[in-house]
């Protein structure tokens, strides 16, 4: 018979947030799957507890993903943990998770501490509808594709970022999304020196000029409005357009402005100025 495969949220800065639930889930299971198991030691030591710990993260999670399925398979239960956290969420986690529903494999997953959540609860911005972007590629043309999709996004955004990135990844959202565009960038998350800062992405970018990031960042930021709020039509939109090719633009860049200024559809925009 198939053993289970259960996923474990760990504390993303406060230890006393480990729940009952994931100590005693912990505690059964007959191995754990860390991201880092050296991370993860020191909470086990904190629990008292004492399992089996196996490797399992970005670089090796096919090989070590198909070691930890065939344990489950023989009858085996194992807790996955991240390094903090729900795993799975914008983490290697997911891959394996994948890998135990093909396999027909029952996977549990326990509530707890999760700091796309816990940024979006205390960020000011509108919480009824988001949507989570994670990290930034670092490849330009990646990262430029990416931002660009999301120009006409009208949901709230929730971003990762490091802190020795911060600052190129704000002037980047900045030129998405223009400087007026309120962000509340959320750090070191139920920590000693948790700090939400609420403002524009201009105000975000002028405030790291003079401090330096420090701790790991979630970055909340306001969707665009909706058309029909800011008073834009689509004929207003291709004057606009319009305007800008005469100006010296090319189209696409002027239907990207045009895009950005306005908050109507990128793609529908270029759409109807390709059949003028």
């Amino acid at each position: 018979m198939a053993g289970m495969l259960y996923l474990v949220p760990t504390p993303i800065g406060n230890l006393g947030d480990i729940s009952q639930r994931c100590r005693q889930t912990l505690e059964e299971a007959d191995f754990i799957a860390a991201e880092d198991t050296r991370v993860s030691l020191k909470l086990l030591n904190h629990l008292n507890i004492k399992k089996p710990l196996v490797s399992y993260y970005e670089h090796n999670r096919e090989a070590s993903g198909q070691k930890i399925l065939e344990r489950i398979l023989a009858g085996e239960t194992c807790a996955l943990v991240s390094d903090a956290g729900s795993p799975a969420i914008s983490d290697p986690g997911e891959d394996l998770v994948a890998l135990c529903a093909k396999n027909g494999i029952t996977v549990s997953a326990i509530p707890g501490p999760c700091a796309v959540i816990t940024a979006l609860s205390i960020s000011g911005l509108p919480t009824g509808r988001f949507t989570f972007e994670g990290f930034l590629s670092t490849n330009k043309k990646s990262r430029q594709e990416h931002l660009d999709a999301l120009i006409g996004e009208q949901r709230t955004m929730i971003f990762y970022e490091a802190p020795h990135k911060l600052t190129n990844t704000l002037q980047d959202l900045t030129s998405a999304f223009g400087a007026q565009r309120r962000i509340s960038l959320c750090r070191e998350l139920t920590k000693l020196h948790e700090e939400v800062i609420r403002t524009t992405l201009q105000g975000a970018v002028d405030y790291y000029k003079e401090q330096s990031p420090r701790g790991e960042y979630v970055l909340v930021v306001e969707g665009a409005q909706a058309p029909e709020e800011q008073g834009f039509t689509m004929e207003d939109g291709l004057l606009m357009v319009q305007k800008k090719i005469a100006e010296g633009l090319s189209r696409k860049d002027a239907v990207k402005q045009t895009a950005k200024e306005t908050g109507l559809s990128k793609n529908e925009l270029y759409d109807a100025a390709m059949k003028l």
